[in-house]
């Protein structure tokens, strides 16, 4: 295969869709792999680091994608940049759905056609190329530590000559793979955590990380999706779980937000009478702020201070730890281009099967469903 990297031009956007490390076993295999100079400088990876891997440097996105037959990205293209795939290339980015309405028409027309990696099925044989699992442990990590950045208190219990300092308490809501790293991440830094989650299979996670699991008769078998993700909740349901979250909230130090349901908005789990019951100082980091949030009072890239307390609405988390985000992508991505290469190396492009088919969002002309 003739595989091209390109540079990210997103905002924000400072991750790489494939390292040296991956690029070395794609050449290894005997691909042509062309990365665009600069495409891993955000992620401290260099351009005499792509070359010595086997890749063939192209001046711009211009020159990488000419005569590639899969265009990797880690962010969607702009339409300049959708202009440039080669028709009946494949491009393998993320393609989240509230943004591409437009875009996908354009690469339909172009004949390119659109893996999308968040739809990449949860089934056994793919869990290697699950790129919103890698990426979702990068963005419950760094959650955390942003958290404890602005709190005004220690997370750990401390004995000094000063005296006692008992720890921080810790609150996250949703334990899917993002929720799990944050409860990892303050338990190690000395939080005592408790969390909270709809799906029955949570409540075992949680206790195996040492968090206390809050309100276990909320847990509902039904909650849950076949991919693993929470259902949307019903009216009943949503009143029971925001009594739930009302009555732990208020003492909390530190609460971590990271609920989701693919495809709609976050779920609204705090609401600003909530915020007014917490203690001042007290901080909130909304993961889910990108989809619109968890709290109410979230504003998506920014700050916002109420009732003494700080609500976090980050973006694209996991390009604040580009390396090793870079790194966990990198090898999702490698995974599933090994998966598309047939036993010669020559791409298979294979809609009958359950990866690939699940993950094509435009094919032959055409825009699909």
């Amino acid at each position: 295969m003739r595989i091209a990297v390109l540079k990210e031009t997103a905002d924000r956007e400072r991750r790489v869709a494939l390292m040296p490390d991956a690029v070395k076993r794609l050449a290894g295999a005997g691909h042509a792999v062309a990365v665009e100079r600069g495409a891993g400088a955000g992620a401290h990876a260099g351009d005499d680091d792509y070359a010595a891997a086997g890749a063939t440097l192209a001046d711009d996105a211009a020159a990488a994608a000419r005569d590639a037959q899969v265009v990797t990205k880690v962010q969607r293209p702009t339409p300049a940049e959708a202009a440039l795939l080669p028709r009946g290339a494949v491009l393998v980015s993320l393609l989240p759905p509230a943004q591409t309405a437009e875009l996908l028409p354009l690469l339909a027309a172009g004949g390119v056609t659109a893996l999308a990696l968040e739809r990449v099925p949860r089934i056994t044989r793919a869990q290697s190329m699950d790129v919103l699992s890698s990426q979702a442990t990068v963005a419950g990590y760094k959650a955390v530590l942003l958290g404890a950045g602005l709190m005004p208190r220690f997370l750990p219990m401390l004995t000094t000559a000063a005296g006692n300092i008992t720890p921080a308490k810790a609150l996250v809501l949703g334990a899917g793979v993002a929720g799990l790293q944050a409860i990892a991440t303050a338990r190690r830094l000395g939080a005592v955590v408790s969390a909270f989650d709809v799906r029955a299979a949570a409540r075992e996670q949680v206790q195996s990380l040492g968090a206390k699991f809050v309100a276990a008769e909320l847990v509902s078998p039904g909650a849950e999706t076949a991919g693993g993700y929470a259902r949307e909740q019903g009216a009943d349901e949503q009143q029971r779980t925001l009594a739930a979250i009302a009555g732990a909230i208020r003492e909390m130090d530190l609460v971590v937000s990271t609920a989701a349901i693919p495809g709609r908005p976050a779920p609204r789990l705090i609401t600003a009478e909530m915020v007014a019951t917490m203690k001042p100082g007290s901080v909130i980091v909304d993961v889910s702020a990108e989809t619109g949030g968890n709290c109410e009072l979230t504003r998506p890239g920014e700050t916002v201070h109420a009732h003494g307390v700080a609500i976090l609405g980050p973006l694209n988390l996991p390009s604040t730890v580009a390396a090793h985000a870079s790194a966990m992508f990198s090898r999702n991505v490698l995974t599933l281009l090994q998966h598309l290469a047939d036993q010669d190396g020559a791409l298979r492009l294979d809609l009958a099967d359950e990866i690939t088919g699940a993950m094509a969002l435009t094919h032959d002309g055409q825009v699909r469903s």
